[in-house]
């Protein structure tokens, strides 16, 4: 027989690596049982030979190699498995202290961040991350999950109990990834493709994930699977236009109305848009993401009385882990004309596609930390917590507004300020930048008029995150007297500027002696006052660059 051959080298190479690399094994055409392939040569009783592909051997070193392979393996492992992150990856251990001295040393004014627990955070980092369960409580695809069907069907009992929900109205899904995909998860659950959605534009305070598309572009993917039209804001007052929506709503007839918002300081009137709903025969859907920690403890109005669904993120100000839950309306509906009882259908229609429609196994470790925030929602220190953020935000923005501020909608009733920079000559992008180069973490936001998503006219604050620390109102009008000196620095940075471009801008604040100095003063009040306050989720005598 005639053998093609995969690899030539000299018998003697081969012989040396032969009991390191084996190919290929099994019984010889020939009848010999003892030969076995290294890369297209074998070797019969320690001879080399070339006229067969296939054969098998028992080398008298091969057996031992794997059994010492395997002894070794064994032993390494799990002291590998067991040894803590920094003695496994001492550059990601560094990196998490980098940003713990973020945290300490910084002023985080993101409305839509929060420091979580520790006892969070200990579920979340918990074996509970191991486990595959496809399917809901009672009825996985996986065997082994009686206790990861205990804390899913816990952490559904709580988060009905936090928003005061009666279990036989109401379901709620906890195993969405994340907002964006919860909010696709329920038009994908309650519309046919291409059926109609209304909800706040994205210039004037909305959302992504509600469908923003632009005169030539759909951004947000359920533009391109759903058809959308959004609300707007009155320009002259800050606040919905609900005439206009219900005006718009007539012509339109969406078979969903979204209320919620990124970047809207007032209160939703949800009976006023229930009222646009059922006029339309519309299903009423709260995306209430930003503000669910407040309407957990009862101090601003809940979407639940109106709503058909809810969703929420769990990590805003409900202070969780990063996730997301779907509530839904269930059981009776209404009495119809011929006397027929008419229910919900909600719940089969989110549960499924859910899983398995648009996504696979959940987080456990995460449904297990969002059921330690959800027992921690209902407690009279998270109560407390939350009438300070209101009471933190309202000083913020009387405060901002007493230094020539203009705040959109002038003011706030929740947990952010938006303000709009226009009347100062300076754009959001710039003053995010200087925020950031002195230790304070902003963002920047479109507000009404605005063209252009990357150098919109705002910027957007909350305490949700510093209030979590233990800021109360004075400290707020400390940090507000920060944000203004940052303000008049990029002013001056502008002027200084020759080019009209972001990037002109950076050069300019990079590159100047002078700016680069007041930066750095600014930067060490920022932090001095920061580092007086509590760190959350970490204890400051562990911290590697507490100095």
């Amino acid at each position: 027989m005639v053998v093609q051959f995969l690899l030539v080298k000299p018998l003697i190479e081969i012989q040396r690596v032969a009991n390191r690399i084996v190919l290929k094994r099994r019984r010889c055409r020939c009848g010999r049982r003892n030969m076995i392939i290294y890369a297209g040569i074998f070797f019969v009783n320690g001879n080399t030979r070339r006229r067969h592909a296939t054969g098998k051997s028992s080398l008298p070193n091969e057996a031992v190699y794997e059994k010492e392979k395997s002894r070794v393996s064994v032993k390494t492992w799990p002291k590998q498995l067991n040894a803590p992150l920094e003695a496994v990856d001492p550059e990601i251990a560094d990196i998490i202290e980098l940003e713990k001295a973020r945290q300490w040393k910084g002023l985080e004014l993101i409305p839509s961040e929060n420091f979580t627990s520790v006892s969070v955070m200990q579920a979340v980092g918990s074996v509970m991350t191991n486990k595959y369960s496809e399917g809901y409580p009672g009825a996985r695809y996986y065997g082994g999950n009686e206790y990861i069907d205990m804390a899913e069907s816990l952490c559904q009992k709580r988060a009905l109990e936090a928003f005061r929900l009666d279990p036989a109205k109401w379901g709620v899904n906890v195993q969405s990834l994340s907002g964006s995909p919860s909010n696709f998860q329920v038009y994908t659950a309650l519309l046919k493709p291409h059926e109609r959605i209304m909800a706040l534009d994205l210039p004037h305070g909305g959302h992504l994930s509600h469908g923003y598309q632009t005169d030539t572009k759909k951004i947000s993917a359920v533009s391109i699977f759903f058809e959308t039209m959004p609300y707007r804001l009155n320009e002259s007052t800050g606040y919905i236009d609900y005439d206009q929506l219900e005006k718009s709503a007539t012509l339109f007839r969406p078979k969903l109305i979204v209320a919620g918002a990124s970047a809207y300081a007032r209160l939703y009137d949800y009976a006023r848009i229930r009222k646009v709903c059922d006029k339309q025969k519309a299903i009423m859907l709260a995306d209430m993401a930003h503000i669910s920690g407040l309407v957990a403890a009862d101090v601003i109005p809940s979407p639940f009385d109106y709503a058909d669904v809810v969703t929420t993120t769990t990590h805003k100000s409900l202070r969780g882990p990063r996730g997301a839950m779907i509530f839904f309306r269930k059981g009776l509906k209404e009495i119809n004309k011929q006397g027929q009882e008419v229910m919900y259908d909600y719940e089969d229609k989110i549960n499924q596609t859910v899983f398995p429609g648009l996504q696979g196994g959940p987080h456990n470790h995460t449904i297990t930390g969002l059921a330690v925030a959800l027992k921690q929602a209902v407690t009279p220190e998270y109560k407390a917590y939350q009438e300070q953020v209101l009471t933190n935000c309202s000083k913020f923005a009387q405060t901002l507004m007493e230094k020539g501020y203009e705040l959109v909608s002038g003011g706030t009733e929740n947990h952010l300020v938006l303000v709009n920079l226009k009347n100062k000559g300076i754009d959001g992008s710039r003053v995010e930048k200087v925020l950031e180069s002195v230790h304070i973490a902003a963002n920047k936001n479109t507000v009404p008029g605005d063209v252009s998503a990357m150098v919109p006219g705002g910027i957007r604050m909350g305490p949700p995150a510093l209030t979590s620390r233990g800021f109360v109102e004075e400290d707020f009008a400390k940090v507000a007297y920060f944000f203004d000196a940052a303000v008049k620095l990029a002013l001056k940075i502008k002027a200084e500027t020759k080019g009209t471009k972001l990037k002109d801008f950076l050069a300019t604040m990079q590159s100047s002696a002078p700016i680069q100095s007041e930066i750095t003063n600014l930067k060490h009040d920022v932090e001095e006052f920061a580092k007086q306050f509590p760190t959350i989720g970490f204890e400051k005598e562990t911290m590697k660059y507490k100095n």
